[in-house]
């Protein structure tokens, strides 16, 4: 998976939240639909959609199928914002340079 697609899993407020209750380990569809305004069904479709973003790991035990967030496809969304967020600062430490430089230049007679 490509972190596009983590970031347009992630779009959605409700595979959001289920992340958050993740993240405190793995979890049953059972329990992780509890408290949310859909049905379990549907809680088990955002599931689907996470996992076939590399978000999650299902895990089954028994009649039960387990739900953990799966590290890699964390790291793979971490590396792109790593690298966006370099790009950012590179930009940053440029226009810093530029504005000093022509201010420097201004100050010369």
């Amino acid at each position: 998976m490509t972190y596009a697609d983590t970031i347009a899993a992630l779009a959605d407020p409700t595979r959001r939240a289920l992340i958050d209750r993740l993240r405190h380990g793995p979890l049953p569809v059972c329990d992780l639909a509890r408290g949310f305004p859909i049905s379990r069904p549907a809680v088990s479709q955002h599931l689907r959609v996470l996992s076939d973003a590399g978000l999650l790991q299902v895990t089954p035990q028994g009649n039960r199928r387990f739900y953990a967030i799966a590290p890699d496809g964390v790291a793979a969304l971490r590396h792109y914002l790593d690298e966006l967020w370099d790009d950012a600062l590179a930009g940053f430490a440029a226009a810093a340079r530029a504005e000093a430089a022509a201010e420097a230049a201004k100050e010369q007679p």
